[in-house]
């Protein structure tokens, strides 16, 4: 196989060009806030630039996400031809992960998960068994958060998306209740302890970084990793749900200071409360071999990994130092590896990863207006 010299700005999705798009769509989308009064609801401004929005509507909090998988569904297809598998019931299951991990962050529990299928060809929906892999892992992921699938959108977009393949998104609504349990980062301080969950490999952030690096090595999707998987299937490994887990520590009446899905934009999204803090970590995650064959590849250093991939954490969370030993206790009930990994210190914003002497300023993460 070749090594190339690759990043993910240049397999197409640059987050500084992304970003400021997200930023200038945050200060048009504030002047619309009033009009929540038209139905009794006040807009929590400090929502805004948050994974999920947050407004109050009578005695309760409610959250709205919409997200999407991204282009995983193109590696599932291309598996497909090896395994015979069509793993959409896995490629489900990252999809609402991918919206409802977003929305747990403010502490809002999904109620109403809808689904988005949009198609570039209406034959798509014709492979019965795909399609149901894809409804049934769709229904599991929600029974398994206790979220109602309310419904969703089914477009065909001949010339907008390929006749082959298939646009895979959602939203959902959620409810915080009681309205303590909303976490905006505003009780955050220095001395708070950052635990780390694992992640199940790569979820569904970085994908088109791997494709590229497929299509420049053939056959890489086939390649036996030390674990004795093959690389294009620990790529489908489904993405954790993190529902349950935040649902436990709320309930066991731990209350998270913080929270962050860790997608795109890697172990910078740990830096992305407004407060400026210094998030020291002097521990990181076991990592899977999948992220080592993938550094290898491209060429990537630790730098760029860390700045892209979650590199073997999922989700982040921000706790007192006297509750971290509860928040892994609870975490190891559902499953789930965690690990205090360091402390939040005052100081500029930055993320320190003292174990790969990686540091990541404040202004590599410019997702608020």
């Amino acid at each position: 196989m070749t090594k190339s010299q690759s990043t993910y700005a240049k397999s197409g999705v640059n987050y500084q060009e992304l970003d400021q798009v997200k930023v200038l769509a945050q200060g048009a989308a504030a002047e619309t806030s009033g009009n929540l009064a038209n139905f009794g609801g006040v807009e929590i401004e400090a929502s805004r630039g948050e994974s999920a929005y947050v407004w109050e509507e009578g005695d309760v909090y409610r959250s709205l996400v919409i997200e999407g998988l991204g282009t995983k569904n193109l590696v599932a297809d291309a598996m497909r031809k090896v395994t015979g598998r069509t793993y959409y019931d896995a490629l489900a299951r990252d999809t609402v992960a991918m919206i409802v991990n977003d929305l747990i962050v403010v502490g809002a529990m999904p109620q109403v998960v809808n689904a988005y299928f949009a198609v570039g060809d209406s034959a798509w929906t014709t492979d019965r068994e795909r399609a149901a892999d894809l409804v049934n892992g769709w229904a599991a992921a929600c029974q398994e958060i206790g979220a109602v699938w309310g419904g969703g959108e089914t477009p065909a977009l001949k010339g907008i998306i390929n006749p082959s393949a298939v646009d895979l998104g959602g939203s959902a609504v959620g409810v915080i209740n009681p309205k303590q349990n909303l976490v905006l980062g505003d009780k955050l301080a220095a001395g708070d302890a950052i635990v780390l969950i694992e992640s199940s490999g790569i979820h569904a952030n970085g994908i088109s970084l791997v494709r590229k690096l497929a299509d420049e090595n053939p056959g890489l999707y086939e390649q036996k990793l030390p674990d004795g998987r093959l690389f294009g299937e620990a790529i489908l490994t489904p993405t954790h749900l993190y529902v349950n887990l935040v649902r436990n520590i709320l309930q066991a009446g731990v209350q998270p200071h913080y929270m962050a899905n860790i997608t795109g934009h890697g172990w910078r999204k740990i830096m992305r409360a407004t407060a400026d803090f210094t998030y020291r970590l002097d521990k990181i995650m076991p990592i899977q071999p999948e992220f080592d064959l993938i550094q290898k590849l491209s060429g990537m250093d630790g730098k760029e990994m860390y700045a892209t991939f979650n590199v073997g954490a999922g989700f982040a969370i921000f706790v007192s130092e006297k509750d971290a030993p509860r928040v892994i206790k609870i975490a190891a009930e559902q499953g789930l590896s965690a690990v205090v990994a360091g402390r939040v210190e005052t100081g500029q914003k930055r993320v320190i990863i003292e174990p790969q002497n990686i540091t990541f300023g404040g202004e590599t993460l410019e997702v608020r207006k």
